[in-house]
């Protein structure tokens, strides 16, 4: 099955994800503060093989609208949420990546139905996160020029990154609505899930980079664990935050692993 394109209306909003690939169960990719549906472009081509996979632009970021007036995490998740009912989905996992894992907790949350599992990959933790009103300035400064890209990725990664990859990040990054950029940093960090978090009731997998500076293993299971007792923890060696671009065919295995520990999976083979 070859990769094809969706514009789902959700609401006001047109909202873009593409698809690749065929099987069960499907997985619906959420990307980070900063990203598109293309973070997860590498990850999707080797998970493709044997899954289907959709990818989506949260509003304001890649192709999707960049006409809203609420960013708000809940109303990023309503619109998934509107791609995952559009597209019929009836056996999904939601894979999440820091802001975009905070997105996916609210939704497994939602206990939706033809949830199966979650797989939040370095993800930004439900409970609230109050850096310094400087360090904010500087997050937010970092994405408005390329230079403030490159600085941004000596913090964010650890594996160097190819040409072709930091051009797609700072594509990504710099070409963001600027209400999708002030939201995450002046309401999304700071807004508490725990409730939505608890109430999770499927499977759930935290993958980790060892050598992640912005969400460490230690504290994510420090506030994930007494809302969701049953996460499992994967910790991936010498991996950054950027994790679906650093180590694409790490993170593959790692996520059809799971999906086969938990016989989420049709064939319980793992990602080569």
């Amino acid at each position: 099955m070859g990769a094809h394109n969706h514009k789902i209306r959700v609401g006001p909003l047109e909202i873009y994800a593409e698809e690749e690939g065929e099987g069960s169960p499907t997985l619906v990719f959420i990307h980070y503060w900063g990203g598109s549906r293309r973070t997860w472009s590498e990850v999707m081509a080797r998970l493709s093989k044997r899954f289907r996979c959709i990818a989506v632009d949260l509003r304001g970021w890649g192709k999707s609208d960049r006409r809203a007036d609420n960013y708000s995490l809940f109303a990023q998740a309503d619109d998934v949420e509107g791609v995952i009912e559009e597209l019929n989905l009836m056996d999904f996992v939601l894979v999440g990546h820091s802001m975009g894992g905070k997105i996916a907790q609210i939704l497994a949350g939602r206990q939706l139905h033809g949830l199966r599992g979650v797989v939040l990959v370095a993800p930004a933790p439900p409970t609230p996160l109050h850096p310094p009103d400087a360090q904010k300035q500087a997050m937010m400064e970092s994405y408005t020029t390329p230079e403030g890209i490159v600085d941004a990725l000596k913090i964010v990664s650890v594996r160097p990154l190819t040409l072709l990859q930091r051009l797609q990040v700072t594509e990504d990054s710099l070409g963001g609505a600027l209400g999708a950029k002030e939201s995450w940093i002046s309401r999304g960090m700071s807004l508490d899930i725990s409730k939505e978090a608890a109430s999770i009731n499927v499977p759930v997998c935290v993958i980790v980079g060892s050598a992640d500076q912005i969400e460490k293993e230690a504290a994510l299971r420090e506030v994930i664990l007494p809302l969701v007792p049953h996460a499992y923890f994967k910790t991936i060696e010498g991996l950054g935050h950027l994790t679906p671009l650093e180590g694409p065919q790490e993170l593959a295995q790692a996520i059809s692993a799971f999906l086969a520990e938990q016989k989420l999976s049709d064939n319980g083979k793992e990602a080569k």
